[in-house]
């Protein structure tokens, strides 16, 4: 009897470990098209945005994080885009003439992503981001490699929108952060009601109350220390970053709500100007009685402000007189 060749041994044994190892990383889409979350136990210490020319650079160093060399970092918007790297899953996959529709025909240009335990690259895709809540979170591994909508289990919201290569969207979302003995004045000025406005000036250690035509008397101090602490923290709801130049220039060309100018030690000085905003309820134009546009000085972005965290300091005078 002829002994069966070596040769075919080998050649069994080899497509056998080679099924094994194809088994083994088996998913139903390609896990290397697919394995977009990092590695269980994967301690991430930095993450680099990439787009065009623009960079942006989250690290951390010790137990804190820093945008692009900054030290002050939103918390709670980098603990949830490490969560995303650590839980994101494949929801559908995308097919080429949907891919073609909503990202090649409008030429969107993707977010490179690459995620890194020290000096070690350990995760690397691409973040294809659209005006659709439905397709704006189409990823791949690779340009080459097939589109997938992604997400995370019980998190309904587009994850890809997180994916935000401005520093402002990293850095924490506070408006004042001022101590009382920061302060030198304040105006606040009721665009509504101007009667109502009032200037606030500090006096070696007091505050003095005045209003347009001079200074007033009869005031609750202690009234007047507890609207200066409440400068403390007013913070912010989120960027209005979806609006367009038409749209901004529509808002700052309209008469304010308000105006609130803080002068600081040291001769600085910021300005908080508020609008009414406008929401769609019913297919008709309608006041937002929650929340208000606003912005700081005149050349940075507008954002939303809650009226629960910015009533603190919209007072009217009357305030200060327990009326």
């Amino acid at each position: 009897m002829n002994k069966f060749p070596i040769k075919y041994v080998l050649y069994i044994l080899a497509v056998i470990i080679i099924g094994f190892f194809l088994l083994r990383n088996h998913s139903p889409f390609g896990k290397n098209n697919t394995s977009f979350a990092v590695k269980p136990g994967t301690q991430i210490t930095r993450i680099v945005f990439l787009q065009g020319e623009k960079k942006l650079i989250l690290r951390k160093v010790d137990d804190d994080w820093t945008v692009n060399g900054e030290d002050e970092v939103r918390k709670s918007a980098v603990l949830f885009i490490v969560r995303t790297l650590e839980e994101i899953k494949i929801k559908s996959p995308v097919s080429p003439d949907i891919f073609s529709k909503e990202i090649i025909d409008k030429k969107i240009e993707p977010v490179r992503v690459n995620v890194y335990h020290r000096s070690r690259l350990v995760k690397s895709f691409y973040v294809y981001k659209t005006g659709s809540n439905i397709y704006g979170n189409i990823m791949k591994m690779r340009p080459s490699s097939k589109p997938y909508i992604v997400y995370i289990p019980g998190y309904e919201d587009n994850i890809g929108s997180h994916f935000i290569l401005n520093e402002l969207f990293w850095q924490p979302y506070i408006v004042y952060k001022l101590l009382p003995s920061q302060i030198e004045s304040v105006t606040m000025q009721n665009y509504g009601n101007p009667e109502s406005s009032f200037i606030i000036r500090k006096a070696e250690y007091n505050f003095l109350l005045e209003d347009h035509e001079g200074s007033l008397s009869g005031y609750d101090s202690l009234r007047v220390k507890r609207y200066i602490s409440y400068f403390t923290s007013i913070p912010f709801e989120s960027w209005a970053f979806d609006l367009d130049e038409d749209e901004i220039k529509i808002i700052t060309s309209s008469t304010p709500l308000y105006r609130i100018t803080v002068k600081v030690s040291g001769g600085g000085s910021s300005t908080l100007t508020i609008w009414q905003r406008w929401i769609t309820k019913n297919g008709r134009s309608v006041k937002d009685t929650d929340r208000v546009w606003a912005r700081i000085g005149e050349n940075s972005g507008i954002f939303i402000m809650r009226y629960f965290d910015i009533d603190p300091i919209l007072k009217k005078k009357s305030y200060f007189f327990g009326d």
